[in-house]
Formats: structure tokens, C-alpha cells, sequence
């Protein structure tokens, strides 16, 4: 099982980042913060690097339920979403497999909710 889950979509860098908060919204999601990676190392290590932006995308209710389950699991919330414009042109969109993340923690009480988090996150992908 691989820890992400990504799509190649028909339409540009610009839109998907459009698109990808309203498929979220529809999931309970909202994005907390957004990582430009392309300006960061531009920035910080004057290289060019394709257009890359790192979305950390929250569930409140999902959050919530985590923290009560394990108190340090804020060090692997929230849930990333990329967005990348391959070599080729072409733009992948990929997600956190939460189930895979939560396996590293070893406590039982995380996989129901690290299921239902996939599961909506993967129809995010299906919608995009």
C-alpha cells in the first residue's frame, strides 16, 4: 500500500488549484495552509523547480477525534495535498493514504477514522 494516492488531471496547474477546495469543501475539508515550494527554493537556494504547492488540508470533526485518540498525532495532521506540474506538462494531484501514516502509530483506535479520512479523500481524487 503506497502512503499516497495521486491523479493526473486534463487541466492546468491554475484551475486544479481552484478546483481542488471546492472538491474538499464537499468533504467536510477546508486548506489551512498552502506551501509555494517552487518560490520557497527559489528563495532560500536560488534553483528553479517546476510549479509544486503543498495544501494542508483539515477536518475538524476528523481532527478532533484524532487528538482525542493520540495527543502527539498533531505532528502528521493535516493532511497534505499536492499539486505538481510534471516535466511533461501534465498536472498530478496527490494525497496523504492515511492508513498508511496512522500504521507508523500503532494505536488501534486511529484506523477507523484514518479510513473514513481515505475514503474522502480518495473522492476528492475521483471528483477532480
Amino acid at each position: 500500500m503506497s502512503y499516497y494516492n495521486s491523479k493526473t488531471v486534463s487541466y492546468s496547474f491554475d484551475e486544479a488549484l481552484v478546483r481542488i477546495p471546492e472538491e474538499l469543501k464537499k468533504e467536510g475539508f477546508g486548506i489551512l495552509t498552502e506551501i509555494d515550494v517552487k518560490e520557497t527554493l527559489k528563495k532560500k537556494l536560488d534553483v528553479d523547480f517546476r510549479r509544486y504547492k503543498i495544501l494542508g488540508a483539515c477536518n475538524p470533526p476528523f481532527a478532533y477525534k484524532t487528538l482525542q485518540a493520540e495527543e502527539n498525532i498533531g505532528v502528521m495532521l493535516p493532511c497534505n495535498v499536492i499539486v505538481q506540474e510534471k516535466d511533461d506538462g501534465s498536472v498530478q494531484i496527490s494525497v496523504i493514504n492515511p492508513l498508511v501514516a496512522m500504521q507508523s502509530v500503532n494505536n488501534d483506535a486511529l484506523v477507523p477514522v484514518a479510513t473514513e479520512v481515505s475514503e474522502k479523500l480518495n473522492k476528492v481524487l475521483e471528483n477532480l
